[in-house]
């Protein structure tokens, strides 16, 4: 099925319309993303980026010539709508930022919606016939990702122009590039370019969308024989390796639900007529679709087991949810295989359709301040830190501070009053910090703190340490690891050993009283050069500090270098 209706919706100005559009677009995204020197952006900032972003992309990727003026309607709308998402997402956290997932959902909502768009426009009416449907999310992607490579060369082509005039002196083109408008503009343009002339060029669009479905279509019997082998082996190997494995098991199992979605459809096509025609491909997709269940199944039981042993956060939140759209994707493969037989496309197809819509509506949904899924994290780990699960100092104060939202934050509050003495420093010491590097290092300097006294040695021994003096060891790397020595200088000067990392090499360092006797570290003491680093037992070897002379050179009585003797 032809995307275009007749000849009369050709628009051969559409390439530099769009280019224009998407240059200007990437000139005001620039000025938007221009930030204040804090480094600090402002929410309504990046609502205004965000809003000329998807404004420009919607319109590029949807529009056509007939009924022009429901694409401007349904970019500006969606627009709006993410822009705003951001603007709330951005003002969640103490740290502005619109990069979390509820923003993440607002784009793949526009993403679910730009196909279900085009075909009402096509049909000029709410229906969704499937052949229609499904060529218009295939054509997008493949414009979409023949675009962005378009983009990719054009930058690289400016770069060689540039480095040619840079050979001969003339640096104008190197310094455009420098510039952050200029390569936006660029991007832009280059994209909308490519976009408009791909699009404009709908048989050459078609030969790609039918290319990439053949080459992908290869891959299902690969893919299928992969999985089903998969499946069977795990009541053999059983879950533990699953749990055990470095790779996370529920992204990595919900990824091969995905492309056995992706590589069925490329085989069975718009339609009957359109499906692969060797029985060994239309049994593959036949496979595929039976895997997204029980894949979808033991993502269930993973993602369980681990909100089991560690609550809720809110990725886990959004994982159960990607695991609850995966399993209604393999009922619906199921469902299809039991009624259908070897014809399952033919009643999938619908199915899938209608799962595409509500899909689009629950990522809106989602992306919403209507459920918050900071709150429900922040409830769940503080009930479990105050039932004993989580000592202190494993307990994640830095997603309490800078994840959960004004919720985490709260319930910081509350224990900053009302939990024990270590508790309340930590918390205190979250809500205080400006990042969450910040929290981290308070709660190493707690666990050094705690360990202080099973790793530390005073030489020489039965020496007091001054008052001031524990504190600022602990607040240093040296005894974070294993056995740590300190010897006192004088009184206003100790020197500290240990492995600053988790190795056995020990490093050291000074820690001075200032005048107004706060103990604080100074420079590392570097051991002497072209040496190997020592790896003594600091729990038993000797320790003493000596008068060593070196000879040095002085230029006018100052001197030049390090000690070289």
């Amino acid at each position: 099925m032809d995307i275009r209706e007749d000849d009369a919706d050709r628009w051969p100005l559409r390439p530099w319309i769009m280019a224009a559009i998407c240059a200007a677009a990437g000139l005001l995204f620039d000025a938007l993303t221009d930030f204040p020197s804090s480094g600090l952006p402002r929410p309504g900032q990046l609502a205004f980026a965000t809003f000329t972003a998807v404004a420009a992309l919607s319109f590029v990727i949807t529009v056509e010539k007939r009924r022009w003026w429901w694409s401007v309607a349904f970019a500006i709308g969606w627009a709006t709508v993410v822009a705003l998402v951001g603007w709330f997402t951005a003002r969640y956290n103490s740290r502005p930022t619109i990069f979390e997932w509820p923003f993440f959902s607002g784009l793949f909502a526009v993403l679910l919606a730009a196909p279900l768009f085009q075909t009402i426009r096509d049909e000029g009416a709410w229906r969704f016939p499937y052949p229609r449907l499904h060529r218009h999310v295939w054509v997008d992607a493949v414009i979409g990702g023949a675009s962005l490579i378009f983009t990719g060369l054009s930058f690289l082509l400016a770069l060689l122009i540039a480095g040619l005039f840079h050979l001969i002196g003339i640096k104008i083109f190197t310094d455009l590039l420098k510039e952050s408008a200029f390569a936006w503009a660029l991007a832009g343009f280059a994209f909308g370019t490519a976009f408009g002339l791909l699009r404009e060029r709908d048989g050459l669009a078609s030969i790609l969308y039918r290319l990439v479905t053949m080459v992908l279509s290869v891959l299902a019997p690969v893919l299928a024989g992969a999985l089903v082998l998969f499946l069977l082996s795990l009541p053999v190997t059983g879950l533990k390796e699953l749990w055990d494995s470095s790779v996370p098991a529920t992204p990595m199992l919900l990824l091969a639900g995905a492309a056995a979605f992706a590589l069925t459809n490329a085989v069975i096509g718009d339609g009957t007529e359109e499906r692969g025609k060797h029985r060994l491909l239309h049994w593959s997709a036949l496979a595929l679709s039976l895997t997204v269940l029980p894949l979808a199944i033991v993502a269930a039981v993973s993602i369980a087991q681990r909100i089991g042993q560690y609550g809720w956060t809110p990725e886990r939140i959004w994982g159960v949810l990607a695991v609850a759209v995966a399993m209604a994707y393999g009922i619906a493969g199921w469902w299809s295989a039991f009624r259908g037989r070897v014809g399952f496309d033919q009643l999938l197809r619908p199915l899938q359709t209608k799962l595409a819509i509500g899909l689009c509506a629950l990522a809106l949904l989602l992306a919403l301040p209507i459920l918050d899924f900071g709150a429900i994290s922040a409830r769940s780990q503080v009930a479990r830190f105050a039932a004993g699960r989580i000592p202190a100092k494993d307990f994640d104060w830095r997603a309490m501070a800078f994840d959960f939202g004004p919720s985490g934050r709260e319930r910081l509050q509350e224990v900053a009053k009302t939990g024990s003495s270590g508790q309340r420093k930590l918390a205190s010491a979250a809500l205080a910090s400006k990042n969450r590097y910040e929290v981290v290092e308070e709660v190493e300097k707690t666990k050094s703190a705690a360990n202080l006294d099973t790793r530390l040695r005073i030489v020489p021994d039965g020496t007091i340490l001054p008052p001031g003096l524990r504190a600022a060891i602990a607040g240093t790397r040296y005894c974070r690891f294993g056995p740590c020595v300190v010897t006192l200088v004088d009184d206003r000067r100790a020197v500290i050993a240990g492995p600053l990392f988790d190795t056995d090499m020990v490093e050291a360092s000074e820690i001075k009283r200032d005048v107004e006797g706060v103990w604080s570290q100074s420079d590392i003491l570097d051991s002497p050069a072209l040496k190997p680093r020592p790896s003594p037992d600091l729990a038993t070897a000797p320790v003493e500090v000596r008068i060593v002379q070196r000879r040095q050179l002085f230029i006018d009585g100052k001197p030049i270098g390090n000690a070289f003797e």
